[in-house]
């Protein structure tokens, strides 16, 4: 690996932990009604990535989830698509090819998704053949072992190199903030993934518990603020992982809003990585639109 160190030393500020949490409370209590929390509702549909990402993953799996993404307007008129479809690299060009025009991106984990434990060689490869197949997006896993050890320098490297293999296609960097620790770790991790060119950074693979919590969120939220006010540069958030219901959901962009500012509230900036987010949506926009809450039945399962 060819490593330079213009980079470094990148200092992180220290992190206030019971401050954070404090801060990260206040969003939780926070009260939407009527019309605001219908345009909140269907936001947060627009910026969802269903993903698919077992090993028992089939082609008919793939099409179904690329159907769903593109008919959330058959259960109810006048909806969002969701903003994207997340699978592994050897089903891009599948999902390309049923996504069409429809505007959703395909997107596609790479770098030995969810352990990141492998040559760089054979990262970059699995990078190359989602790009190849059509991936519009492309989410990466950082090495936490490497991390772990202090060796910022080869993560930030990595990342680097994997951001050059994505020619085109953006890049979100996943942390796994579950195995990182600290909210300084959390922090640090965030701000070498910014400086080594990731479009996105993102929480979690969705693999491991604890996965996207408010509060690191929060840290990685003022990463890109703190960057933002820096460069002027703007870059993506995505938490994955545990967020299961559409009233959570409200209160990230809540979040956001607040950190970063409306700019930021649309899928070009902020994503939401759970598939079953998406149903609970589906349902509270019918309870906001009808008075009353459908099944869960009437809504596929992903």
């Amino acid at each position: 690996m060819n490593t330079t160190n213009h980079c470094f030393p990148i200092v992180s500020p220290t992190i206030d932990q019971v401050g954070v949490i404090e801060r990260a409370s206040r969003f939780t209590v926070r009260s939407i009604k009527k019309d605001a929390k219908l345009a909140g509702l269907k936001m947060a549909l627009s910026m969802i990535d269903l993903t698919t990402l077992e090993g028992m993953d089939t082609e008919g799996k793939v099409k179904q989830l690329c159907y769903k993404a593109q008919h959330l307007h058959d259960a109810v008129p006048g909806l969002p698509t969701v903003a994207a479809v997340c699978v592994y690299p050897n089903f891009v060009s599948l999902a390309k090819k049923e996504l069409g025009n429809s505007g959703v991106k395909v997107a596609s984990v790479a770098t030995a998704f969810p352990s990141g434990n492998s040559s760089l060689e054979i990262k970059l490869e699995d990078v190359r053949m989602a790009v190849e197949q059509g991936a519009d997006e492309i989410d990466m896993v950082i090495s936490r072992g490497r991390f772990h050890r202090g060796d910022y320098q080869y993560v930030y490297d990595e990342i680097a190199a994997v951001k050059s293999a994505c020619g085109n296609s953006r890049l979100k960097v996943i942390l796994e903030t579950g195995e990182l620790g600290t909210f300084d770790k959390v922090r640090h991790a965030s701000d070498i993934a910014i400086a080594a060119g990731a479009d996105f950074i993102k929480t979690s693979t969705g693999k491991i518990k604890p996965a996207a919590t408010m509060p690191v969120t929060l840290v990685m939220l003022e990463a890109i603020r703190d960057h933002y006010f820096k460069t002027g540069q703007r870059l993506g958030m995505k938490p994955a992982g545990g967020i299961s219901n559409a009233k959570l959901a409200l209160h990230y962009l809540i979040m956001v809003k607040e950190t970063l500012g409306p700019e930021w509230l649309t899928n070009k900036w902020f994503r939401f990585g759970a598939s079953s987010l998406a149903n609970d949506v589906l349902m509270q926009i019918v309870k906001q639109q009808t008075g009353t809450y459908q099944s869960a039945d009437y809504f596929s399962v992903d």
